[in-house]
């Protein structure tokens, strides 16, 4: 079996607070997910000040401070990511971060080592900034929101070609929360034949259900945001789900892996066996019949158990003689037939 990866996005739902960063990370621990995941940046290397908010951010921060002041109160310092990285070791998992910018990423990759970099999608065009990742020859996951699949292909390539020992692709849809009829969910299956690599799905929609829509169709990494409480002040705990959610996610995602298991031949499970025989029907006399009396239709009647002779060997006995006398109700069997 191949086992979904699932990644608990904290994201930025820590809002600048280390210790409820610590709270996200033994949530996510408790739920059983593979990966806990935030997102590091220097705001002054990361946007100019007077960068608008996205529409999403205006309508889910409830403040009127510019994006930069925003990614400013957000923004946790490189001591801090020291400080969770070793936390998440203890707790007992694993831990990403996206990098945002080139100091950021030399930061993870250099100092804290993390064995994937994680790219979010608003960095699927920034060719410079995905050659730098690539340099660092580690596993590399793709956020691919916003873009054409012309977008996708060359930074896929660019990543390949600069050293990235792979690049799994994610689908998504950058909207926080995104609605149910803009996920075009086939698109993570357009991504998988044109690439031939791993993809998966970061899921912005509210619920549970799009991740194991996504599972069913061969994701094989789900990522999903998550918040301690969906009332927090910030852009992205209304598009988050809760920790008792998360759990349930996991456990959902679990329990698809298990029923797509299986060699897809249509054959009876051994737990059906059993259950087959008493609830497939066989063939009953409807009368009484007389020894050399012929079988019709009349004189018979489908029941169950199967018995002897299933009802799916109609067509064989009908016609057949009787070679003894037999009773009304009685189960057909093969010794009671003529077949000379």
């Amino acid at each position: 079996m191949h086992k979904v990866i699932i990644i608990a996005e904290a994201g930025v739902n820590h809002n600048g607070d280390v210790n409820l960063a610590k709270q996200l990370i033994d949530a996510a621990a408790d739920a059983g997910v593979d990966y806990i995941k935030f997102q590091t940046w220097i705001t002054e290397e990361l946007m100019d000040k007077d960068a608008p908010k996205a529409e999403y951010q205006k309508q889910n921060d409830g403040s009127e401070t510019s994006q930069y002041e925003m990614a400013k109160k957000l923004e946790l310092s490189f001591d801090d990511f020291r400080e969770l990285k070793k936390y998440s070791d203890k707790i007992g998992v694993k831990f990403l971060s996206t990098p945002d910018e080139a100091k950021s990423l030399d930061f993870l990759s250099n100092e804290l080592k993390l064995p994937i970099l994680k790219v979010g999608s608003g960095e699927v065009s920034n060719i410079p900034f995905l050659r730098k990742i690539g340099s660092k020859k580690r596993e590399v996951i793709l956020s691919t929101g916003m873009a054409t699949i012309g977008e996708v292909e060359k930074a896929y390539y660019t990543l390949l070609q600069s050293g990235a020992v792979s690049v799994s692709l994610l689908h998504c849809t950058s909207n926080y929360p995104a609605s149910y009829d803009s996920v075009n969910l086939k698109a993570m299956l357009t991504l998988q034949v044109a690439f031939n690599t791993t993809v998966g799905y970061s899921d912005h929609t509210m619920g549970n259900e799009v991740s194991l829509a996504a599972v069913a169709l061969g994701a094989k990494i789900i990522e999903k945001h998550f918040t301690l409480d969906v009332n927090l002040p910030g852009p992205d705990h209304k598009a988050s789900i809760t920790p008792n959610e998360l759990k349930q996610l996991v456990l959902q995602i679990r329990n698809v892996e298990k029923a797509l298991l299986g060699s897809g031949t249509k054959t009876p499970h051994l737990s059906e066996i059993e259950t087959k025989k008493v609830v497939s029907k066989g063939i009953y006399l409807n009368q009484n019949m007389k020894a050399g009396s012929v079988i019709t239709d009349e004189s018979i009647v489908m029941k169950r158990p199967s018995g002897e002779i299933n009802s799916n060997m109609y067509d064989v006995i009908i016609g057949k003689k009787i070679n003894k006398d037999l009773i009304k109700g009685e189960a057909l069997k093969l010794d009671h037939l003529s077949f000379s």
